[in-house]
């Protein structure tokens, strides 16, 4: 579990922190033993003046021995906490933090049971948050130990402040055996059963009825505790061994405790566990649907533009203004390059964008129509029909949304053997735009050029609108034999 521990520095200001607190564990320590010895030297000149018998070295080994095992525990917690702990947290985390939630435990149950001092549990509780500040905060996967740390050090801080205030022994005890319990439940209920597959579909009954259990198991612990420590003594001596920080007192403060632990863990602990994973969740779930609209709004442009301007289009392109220059006047050759320039210059500059507004999609629309009635132009059997809107509004609009549409009824709709048609409409209602698309159906055949091109695919534009107009859209897909249809209805966002 510590396998993971390395004794090297990370800079020369850890290197000072690390020499200047174990000096300080030093000089802390031989003035306690200091204490010792001349207490113990007060002792024996008390017991020889009364006439009793004393035992120096006895007597010495007794109160030395908490005193070197209370700092000997503290120096192994900072090394933990220097060489463990805190390159665990800057890491990469993983299996090196499972022994961080053993640390934290430990150093509670060394706090409570008076094994460290006051003071040295205070600067670790800040050694940890400074740990905790300086954690790897891109790996999402250790937020079960960065947030026990967080609230280990937090509760002991909480618990050395009432200690140096005037604060009711009540309050004292809740905070420090109380607020203890909390602290665990919290973290079981946010990392064990929340995340729990039953609770998956939202069953609250199930984790109301689990959190009831725990805080009944909880109490009863916290009870059979303070049975085992009923009128003890507190804490009086920084070298004080396996004597509770906090006299428990009676019975009467006992069933007080174990009562508020049973309404803290039920009333507080169990809905603000719930409600914090929820908020997470729900940040969580934004997170990765912002991702995926902006991978499938790139994947969408990306895939549009190697269906849209790959060789073969501009080559047929081409083609056709050539023919065209050569059977009349240059005026429509000319218009179908500019048209061509106006396509390519939306796709470089406005394409990338967000949203656009409506207007400047249906100028590409149009002119996306008019280049392939040029290359059509020639079948007397290819009928294509557009109702397109002269839309100058505000209403904003995804770029490329429409237009797979209509590439996907020029791809399978027109066949220059056989009779085609293709029909365009395209109006708005204030917010809402209504498009429909209307083509025959022909099966290409092995040698066509465009039988390899997969286009865009309406699976792709299906996805986009989930991501980018959830609950703001209505498409309907009819096809049969011989005819393909699509109606889109969008709410659309104004331009403010």
């Amino acid at each position: 579990m510590f396998k993971q521990i390395t004794f090297k520095f990370k800079n020369d200001v850890t290197r000072i922190e690390f020499w200047v607190v174990t000096g300080c564990i030093i000089v802390a320590l031989l003035l306690s033993i200091f204490d010792v010895v001349r207490d113990n030297q007060i002792t024996a000149n008390n017991m020889l003046r009364a006439g009793q018998q004393f035992i120096a070295p006895t007597a010495l080994s007794t109160t030395l021995m908490p005193v070197l095992f209370s700092y000997l525990v503290t120096f192994i917690i900072y090394l933990l906490l220097c060489f463990y702990l805190a390159p665990a947290f800057e890491g990469e985390g993983g299996d090196t933090l499972k022994g961080s939630l053993f640390i934290f435990i430990f150093i509670v149950l060394c706090y409570l049971a008076g094994i460290i001092s006051i003071y040295f549990t205070a600067l670790l509780a800040l050694k940890i948050l400074f740990i905790y500040f300086n954690r790897n905060r891109q790996n999402s996967d250790s937020a079960l130990y960065y947030e026990a740390a967080l609230l280990t050090a937090s509760w002991i801080l909480i618990n050395v402040g009432l200690l140096y205030l005037s604060t009711p022994p009540t309050l004292r005890l809740y905070a420090s055996f109380d607020a203890a319990a909390a602290v665990v439940l919290y973290l079981y209920a946010m990392y064990v059963l929340l995340p729990a597959e039953k609770l998956k579909n939202k069953n609250i009954l199930y984790y109301l009825f689990r959190m009831f259990l725990l805080a009944l198991l909880s109490s009863l612990v916290l009870y059979l505790i303070c049975l085992a420590f009923e009128g003890g003594n507190g804490l009086t001596r920084p070298a004080a061994i396996f004597v509770l920080v906090i006299n428990v007192g009676d019975d009467g403060n006992i069933a007080t405790l174990v009562f508020l632990n049973f309404l803290t863990q039920l009333f507080i602990i169990t809905p603000v566990a719930r409600n914090i994973y929820k908020r997470r969740n729900a940040k969580k779930d934004e997170e990765i649907k912002t991702l995926k609209t902006e991978l499938g709004q790139s994947d969408a442009n990306l895939n549009f533009l190697k269906s849209q301007i790959n060789p073969h289009f501009l080559f047929n392109a081409l083609n056709t203004l050539y023919g065209t220059a050569l059977q009349e006047n240059a005026e429509r050759t000319s218009e179908g390059i500019q048209k061509l320039g106006d396509m390519m210059r939306f796709m470089l500059e406005e394409n990338v964008r967000d949203k656009i507004l409506l207007s400047r999609d249906i100028d590409y629309l149009k002119n996306y129509i008019l280049l392939q009635k040029l290359r059509t132009s020639a079948s007397s059997s290819i009928i294509i029909e557009t109702q397109i809107e002269d839309y100058q509004g505000s209403l904003m609009i995804t770029p490329m949304l429409l237009i797979p549409f209509v590439e996907n009824a020029f791809k399978h709709g027109i066949s220059l053997q056989n009779p085609s048609h293709i029909k365009v409409t395209l109006q708005t209602d204030i917010n809402t735009l209504y498009f429909d698309v209307h083509n025959s159906i022909h099966i290409r055949h092995d040698n066509d050029p465009e039988k390899g091109q997969s286009g865009i695919g309406l699976e792709n534009v299906k996805q986009r609108l989930a991501l980018l107009y959830p609950n703001r859209h209505d498409l309907v897909i009819r096809e049969n034999a011989r005819e393909f249809f699509i109606h889109l209805t969008v709410q659309l966002d104004i331009n403010n």
